[in-house]
């Protein structure tokens, strides 16, 4: 959504009582890009409280406060409002969010649009319902239904944020190691596998062969190829110095005697 569209979004909290709900709805505004917040008739302590808090102040210091509904929409174009539909019969069309989102993106390329949350006890009014073009619905289980106003402000705005086709792209794809680097690993691990052991003289180039071949059917990545080696080559030096170690103990390389 291009920025002029998210300033064109106005978010109205009719009547919000908690000044937590009221601080994590402008916390989520500010966090998909949205920053018009008006509120109707708002419990003054809680909005105060919610003015204070950490995370959106500036945004909630902007906010602007209406007496009713009619004013706080009053230049709005298209009205959204949000509310359960199973515990009632809304005269309006209902849309669920996902279609929902579509539509008011589109009317965001065309003139300001209102999206109404109502109170955490009683949600939007009848009276409130009737300023609204239709009804934005987010499916929950029946069970459930309402959700936290907090929580339900952050799900409409990030599903009018998204960008649908943004999980479709292809990420850069990592740049494959190439043959040298693949040989360099083979090398280094055959080193490590004679070393310890595993490597039977009388098959060696028959390990070589399905070394390489392993290796490369592990299709690594230039980096991936980089940081195995690497490893090989700790390993093989702590061979190496164990190996040492041997030695330097017992020169000669023969167990000495019990006295």
């Amino acid at each position: 959504m291009e920025p002029a569209e998210a300033d064109r979004l106005v978010v109205v909290l009719v009547a919000p009582r908690n000044p937590l709900n009221i601080g994590a709805a402008a916390r989520a505004m500010s966090n998909f890009g949205f920053s018009r917040l008006r509120v109707v008739n708002p419990y003054e302590v809680a909005f105060r409280e919610a003015r204070s808090a950490v995370g959106a102040s500036e945004l909630l210091a902007r906010a602007e406060e209406f007496s009713s509904v009619a004013d706080a929409v009053a230049d709005c174009t298209l009205v959204v409002g949000t509310a359960g539909v199973t515990a009632r019969q809304p005269q309006q069309p209902v849309r669920r969010l996902e279609l929902a989102a579509r539509l008011i993106r589109r009317a965001l390329a065309r003139g300001p649009v209102a999206l109404l949350f109502g109170s955490e006890k009683f949600g939007l009014s009848n009276e409130d319902l009737s300023y609204c073009h239709w009804i934005l619905h987010i499916p929950t289980r029946p069970e459930h239904e309402s959700m936290n106003l907090g929580q339900a402000v952050a799900v409409c705005l990030y599903e009018l944020a998204r960008n649908p086709g943004a999980a479709r792209r292809t990420p850069a794809a990592p740049r494959p190691a190439t043959s040298a680097d693949l040989e360099r690993l083979t090398d280094v691990m055959l080193e490590v596998l004679e070393r310890s052991g595993y490597v039977n003289p009388v098959t060696a180039a028959s390990t070589r062969l399905k070394t390489r071949r392993l290796i490369r059917r592990l299709a690594l990545t230039e980096r991936d190829a980089i940081v195995l080696t690497g490893m090989m080559r700790q390993i093989l030096w702590k061979l190496t110095e164990g190996s040492s170690d041997v030695q330097d103990r017992n020169p000669s390389g023969t167990v000495a005697a019990a006295g």
